[in-house]
């Protein structure tokens, strides 16, 4: 009896064991059995491929477009000219001549300090040239008639020409103390009254020339051999819906080792002068232009570890390509292999494709010019 119970306790645990390995194996085995006892289609092949619900997407037939490479970047508008006014000598403000905000044209005079001292030099000086002139053609009468020597007169030439040198010198002087703007512009606030005391260290106003305008904008470096004098471009600014048209006019020769991009100016001849210096501009630079390109949307393009694909249309189902690109815009990348006119490029529902599954197409995008 004992013997009995020990057996009986033995087959219990190994019923026990088999039920618990069943337990295990059982979700593996169930497929195995479910595949064995599925009906074939005609032709003795599975029929779990048919069964597939195809999925609605939309579709492009690829054809010739034409791509444009573009460059976006930003700058800044700069003044043709620009200079803070100050006087080249030191002296009391005796006068101010120009308004405010208003043009002033090369040569006209905007302000001066007292030079009275150095008026009264200079009517010294003429008094004694007069003089000297005098002595001179008298002097050259007695040298013609041997009457004095030629040292004698080469004297008072010397003296002649001192004197007409220190009148210039004196005129200098006086010019300095006289402020004319440099270049046609207009002029800023000023800084400084009637009266007040200047140095050349004292700034008056700022002169700036609105007409034309440049434009100072960076580059990637990559692009620096392509970017040259005479490069057109168009910008924008804030509150004007209308471009502008400008073009390079210098590109600096040294790349920026921080940001890795080339200093570029342009020029824009603002003859209306609506554009101010100092506003933030918007710029487009088109590089190249490949007029029969193919040109897929960007969504359609699935980027991987080994490559790009996309998927295309075939027989009805969904077929993987890779493929390789170019050209990229904000809407568009340029494909160079791997796609043809003519092919039907899936261009929704792509993150759910996969090769090999049914489609159906709800909207197919053509070529105006075809007939497919």
């Amino acid at each position: 009896l004992p013997l009995m119970k020990k057996n009986a306790r033995s087959y219990i645990i190994y019923i026990l064991l088999l039920l618990v390995l069943g337990l295990i194996l059982y979700p593996r085995i169930k497929p195995m059995f479910s595949k064995s006892e599925s009906p074939a289609g005609p032709g003795g092949g599975p029929m779990q491929g048919m069964q597939q619900r195809a999925l609605n997407v939309n579709a492009l037939i690829i054809s010739p477009e034409r791509m444009v490479e573009l460059i976006n970047s930003s700058g800044t508008l700069l003044p043709d000219e620009e200079v803070d006014l100050s006087f080249e000598t030191s002296g009391k403000i005796v006068g101010i001549y120009f308004r405010e905000g208003s043009e002033v044209s090369k040569g006209d005079l905007l302000a001066k300090v007292n030079d009275r001292h150095l008026q009264a030099q200079l009517l010294r000086l003429k008094a004694q040239k007069r003089l000297a002139e005098d002595r001179e053609f008298r002097q050259r009468t007695l040298l013609s008639r041997d009457a004095i020597s030629q040292e004698s007169y080469d004297q008072i030439v010397t003296e002649l020409q001192t004197l007409e040198a220190d009148i210039m010198l004196v005129e200098a002087r006086i010019a300095e103390t006289e402020l004319r703007a440099p270049f046609d512009g207009v002029i800023g606030l000023r800084y400084l009254s009637e009266g007040s005391y200047a140095n050349p260290n004292t700034r008056i106003a700022r002169l700036v020339k609105l007409k034309p305008l440049k434009i100072e904008f960076f580059i990637p470096e990559r692009y620096s051999g392509e970017v040259a004098p005479g490069f057109p471009i168009h910008f924008t600014v804030d509150g004007i819906l209308e471009p502008f048209y400008a073009s390079v006019y210098a590109v600096d020769p040294k790349v920026d080792v921080r940001t890795r991009t080339i200093i570029a100016r342009a020029i824009y001849e603002n003859r209306d002068g609506l554009l101010k210096p100092g506003r933030f501009t918007a710029i487009t630079l088109q590089l190249s232009e490949t007029p029969d390109a193919i040109a897929i949307p960007t969504e359609a393009l699935i980027p991987e570890m080994d490559g790009d694909r996309v998927f295309v249309y075939r027989n009805g189902r969904a077929s993987s390509v890779n493929v390789r690109t170019g050209l990229r815009t904000a809407t568009q990348i340029q494909i160079l292999s791997g796609l043809s006119f003519g092919d039907t490029l899936l261009t929704s529902g792509v993150l759910q494709l996969r090769h090999g599954l049914p489609v159906t197409l709800d909207e197919i995008v053509k070529p105006v010019d075809s007939a497919i």
